[in-house]
């Protein structure tokens, strides 16, 4: 909003906010506009929804410009919560009138998640190609869309919860970002959902990754990048399924230098290493040669993309899936 002049005056051409001071549940009214991008939805969309359920303007007189009062937008975004929980659009109206509101909203009880996505919802499923992608992947991806990241933690961490790490990764988090990593890549836009799925899913993870006082390996795995490699998100699922089974890990995150690498085997003496290289560019067979040789065997295996079509020296072993991965690095170290 464009700040009063000093006399206290909203400037005229300012069309998206108006005060009205002599009404307090209506001191600030948006435009359609102003809406649908708070929202992340179509105006169109705002229409629909007014016409259909009856989600519009409270105070709309006709010939007149439609603004939104702060109570008609808080009964919209509880309309959008249950949406982004996987209610259709009529239950998710129907909670959204019934709901007492206040503003900020009050927050949609998980138990609300019963309808399939629909093309009238927030932007979200119209804009994403996903590939045999189950009901939770495509809500996940209408949050992103929406850029709720509130929302897209809590259903990543439901997720989690109901079905696993391995399952989530693999059905939920996968899909979703690959979608919207394609879609960037044939638009240009979308970079910035693709860096807020990224770092919602490492949230999730690491509050899924329980603290492993006793492990069951008495000498610990390394899970680390290559140099310069700096994707280490497929670490996160890795390091959260390996120490849900009592396996101790220690993460040395993205764009491990070499030397730090190698410093860091000879102070731990590890059972495994872990070495992520998600681009071709950074799968350099020669820093596994050179990592410093121990008393005990070290297990090293590289895991990612960037080693399907590069040289994995020997004695390296290639991993592939997460739950083989896990399986792998298990029997090696316990």
């Amino acid at each position: 909003m464009t700040p009063p002049d000093h006399t206290g005056t909203v400037p005229e051409g300012d069309r998206e906010t108006v005060a009205a001071e002599d009404d307090p549940a209506h001191s600030v009214t948006l435009s359609v506009a102003a809406v649908a991008r708070r929202l992340g939805v179509a105006p169109a969309t705002l229409r629909t929804w007014d016409r259909r359920y009856g989600l519009g303007p409270s105070d709309h007189t006709t010939g007149r410009h439609r603004k939104y009062a702060p109570l008609d937008v808080a009964r919209l975004e509880l309309m959008q919560r249950a949406l982004l929980r996987g209610a259709s659009s009529a239950e998710a109206a129907k909670y959204a009138l019934a709901s007492p509101v206040r503003t900020p909203p009050t927050a949609v009880p998980a138990s609300l998640t019963g309808g399939e996505l629909d093309g009238g919802g927030p932007a979200g499923g119209r804009g994403l190609k996903l590939q045999a992608a189950n009901r939770r992947a495509r809500v996940v991806a209408r949050a992103a869309l929406a850029m709720d990241s509130a929302a897209v933690q809590s259903l990543l961490a439901d997720a989690i919860e109901a079905d696993g790490v391995i399952t989530t990764w693999d059905e939920v988090v996968r899909p979703v970002m690959a979608a919207i990593s394609a879609r960037w890549e044939h638009s240009g836009a979308g970079v910035e959902v693709v860096h807020l799925v990224e770092e919602c899913a490492l949230a999730a993870l690491v509050r899924a990754t329980p603290v492993v006082t006793s492990p069951r390996n008495h000498r610990p795995v390394l899970l680390a990048c290559m140099p310069d490699e700096r994707h280490n998100l497929p670490l996160y699922p890795l390091a959260a399924v390996l120490a849900l089974r009592g396996v101790g890990v220690r993460q040395l995150g993205a764009a491990l230098p070499a030397d730090a690498l190698a410093a860091a085997v000879r102070r731990t003496a590890p059972a495994a290493v872990v070495l992520w290289a998600q681009l071709p560019r950074y799968a350099d067979p020669g820093v596994v040669t050179a990592l410093p040789r121990t008393r005990q065997q070290v297990r090293v295996f590289a895991g990612g993309p960037g080693w399907e079509r590069g040289v994995v020296p020997q004695p390296a072993e290639r991993i592939t899936t997460l739950p083989t991965a896990a399986d792998a690095i298990e029997r090696a170290v316990c």
